[in-house]
């Protein structure tokens, strides 16, 4: 088990991969953008990024508006 950050938010998670964390705290849905200890992560990358002890997560969702 590791702790976390995700949006300011300490937790733990058994969860192995960053995606994996996101997607169970409902953050992936529709246009989001991630940033793993001030770094912009690619999407692409979210599922092979191991979740490390005391990572830090920002994600950020895009809204539309006019």
């Amino acid at each position: 088990m590791s702790t976390i950050s995700v949006n300011g938010k300490h937790l733990q998670t058994t969860h192995q991969t960053v995606q994996l964390v996101i997607n169970e705290l409902g953050l992936s849905k529709g246009r989001y953008a991630v940033e793993v200890d001030g770094e912009l992560i690619p999407k692409s990358e979210l599922a092979g990024m191991r979740v490390k002890e005391g990572m830090s997560i920002e994600v950020v969702q895009a809204v539309g508006g006019g």
